[in-house]
């Protein structure tokens, strides 16, 4: 990861930030703490207690309230296993699921915020983000010899590579100053402006403004994107195989060496499907401690539809059952070729001594693209940079996965009305239900093999696909927002015909339903829930205003009341 550490500007690209302006003096705003959580939840201190073990120290803003199980889920999450053996500093993430606790005021914005974001950046509605900073050194006046202490930023925004920049610059200060410039860091951040896709931002921090300005001495490259190639270095030759299962939705447990590991591996993994919306459950990091361990871990039914991230061998014990366990070893970033692990047979899974591989009787449904392959080994033989690496394996994750929505995206635009059929006075016509069978048919001339030479069985793969989850949930997004776009084109239907001839020889009970249902589109256009132009809005409450003033008095004080 790039840090962003040391002296000097730093730049962000995506959400990023600005140079050093005026923002770290801006007015603050009338909502106590309203910028802040435009950014963080909270922030969490957790140490560990010789009498308690891990023991959640501060939270702040020291108003906001987490239920107990949120509490004692965040102090578990925030240390390694002990497992681990972590010594000095590590960075890692967690994601744990929200249990009823406090909710930020700014969220009321997230429609708008997410209308404007990709999916890879969107708010997490029910789950929180834990980005934490470690540190374990050894300190003789402590009782137990060491000190073992976490900061946590809580965050709903998956800003995995800003986040763990931020802390970068945080955690060493806070570790030596303690509260008081814990204080002042958020009051800082309280000041930043709001998140907002597309605009370069002004976040300073500790004397240093992230930003995306040149010139800056030292790059964060995005403030969500792994370094692709180093998480799937060891795992090279599995990638597509491991793409498929996160395309299909299956249960897949990830054992690392430590949490850092663990976090970026399933990180990397929910990113391959971008920019496909990923659907399941996924926990970067996750203890026998989680209040979810049981229901997890369960064997009355079949796995869950999650990518739980793990450090301790004894979940390969307790989760034999899963179909795929993919077993990391440590990282090395030497310039020699990386050694893959290799595909293995359930049955040859042991416990604690498991050596590193991916633990499936899964059979891939497309043929393995061995000119990536080559190219990427190429590139670390001639020491080509990581970045350079990683953009090469996303494009080509992007593109894979492009190539197997496009069609689906292609079908299911067929099955919107025409325009010419919607009438402006009779309700518009439904959208088509989808046909698997007639989608499936329509991939001999209009399937994959346009965009992707890759081979394979193709339509096995949709089938299967047809079975998962982010099947469900892309069908009921693109339905939803060509619902909306229906619902959009008759408003416009309307707009653009007589009023006056049609009101001739309408009774006042169908006038009245008119301005009711016109009312109630410009209500859901103006909520930005409907993609209509400005004029279009004008228009409709121009049409409000004729309708309504054609009306009795009598009426008229009903449906406009003084």
């Amino acid at each position: 990861m790039d840090a962003l550490s040391g002296a000097g500007p730093r730049r962000a690209r995506g959400l990023g930030a600005a140079g050093p302006g005026s923002s770290c003096r801006a007015a603050r705003p009338p909502a106590p703490w309203a910028r802040f959580s435009a950014w963080l939840e909270c922030v969490c201190v957790v140490t560990f207690d010789l009498e308690l073990g891990q023991a959640l120290e501060l939270v702040y803003p020291n108003d906001f309230r987490l239920t107990d199980k949120e509490k004692s889920s965040i102090c578990y999450l925030s240390f390694p296993d002990s497992h681990s053996g972590c010594l000095g500093d590590t960075q890692f993430s967690f994601r744990m699921r929200q249990c009823g606790g406090q909710r930020s005021p700014w969220h009321a914005n997230d429609r708008h915020y997410h209308s404007r974001a990709p999916v890879a950046l969107q708010r997490e509605p029910a789950h929180y983000f834990g980005y934490v900073y470690f540190r374990q050194v050894k300190d003789s006046s402590v009782k137990r010899g060491y000190f073992q202490k976490s900061l946590v930023l809580v965050s709903r925004l998956p800003f995995v590579q800003l986040f763990q920049a931020l802390l970068s610059l945080i955690a060493p200060e806070y570790f030596d100053k303690l509260a008081p410039c814990l204080e002042a860091v958020c009051s800082e951040i309280d000041q930043w402006p709001v998140p907002m896709p597309g605009q370069t931002l002004n976040l300073p921090v500790m004397g240093v403004v992230v930003q995306n300005l040149l010139p800056a001495p030292m790059v964060l490259a995005s403030v969500h994107e792994l370094d692709l190639f180093r998480c799937f270095r060891p795992v090279l030759t599995h990638v597509q195989t491991l793409w498929e299962l996160m395309l299909l939705g299956e249960p897949l447990l990830v054992l690392a060496p430590s949490p850092d590991v663990s976090s970026e591996m399933v990180l990397a993994l929910t990113s391959c499907l971008q920019p496909l919306r990923f659907c399941c459950d996924f926990r970067p990091y996750f203890t026998i401690h989680d209040s979810e361990f049981k229901e997890f871990t369960t064997r009355t039914q079949a796995p869950p539809n999650v990518v739980l991230g793990v450090t301790n061998p004894f979940f390969i014990k307790t989760l034999q059952h899963w179909p795929h366990i993919l077993r990391v070893g440590e990282p090395k970033m030497s310039g020699d070729l990386p050694k893959q692990v290799k595909l293995k047979k359930p049955s040859r899974l042991k416990t604690l001594d498991t050596k590193p591989g991916l633990y499936t009787a899964y059979t891939a449904y497309l043929h393995r693209d061995k000119a990536l392959l080559k190219r990427l080994l190429k590139g670390v033989q001639k020491k080509r940079p990581s970045d350079v690496q990683s953009a090469l394996l996303r494009r080509h994750l992007l593109e894979l996965t492009q190539s197997f929505i496009i069609p689906l995206e292609h079908y299911m635009a067929s099955l919107m009305p025409l325009q010419k059929s919607i009438t402006p006075w009779k309700t518009p016509p439904q959208i088509r239900p989808f046909s698997q069978d007639d989608f499936l048919r329509s991939l001999e001339h209009a399937g994959p093999q346009l965009t992707c030479i890759l081979k394979g069985d193709w339509l096995g793969l949709y089938r299967r696909f047809f079975k998962s989850p982010h099947f469900d949930g892309w069908y009921r997004q693109r339905h939803k927002e060509m619902a909306l776009k229906l619902e959009a084109l008759h408003l416009e239907a309307i707009c653009e015909a007589n009023i006056e001839t049609w009101m001739k020889d309408k009774s006042e009970v169908e006038v009245v339903d008119l301005v009711l249902k016109l009312r109630e589109k410009l209500v859901r256009a103006q909520g930005h829930q409907l993609p209509v132009k400005e004029a279009t809005l004008q228009r409709a409450q121009l049409y409000i205003e004729t309708v309504i003033g054609s009306l009795p008095k009598d009426l008229q004080a009903v449906l406009c009341p003084p």
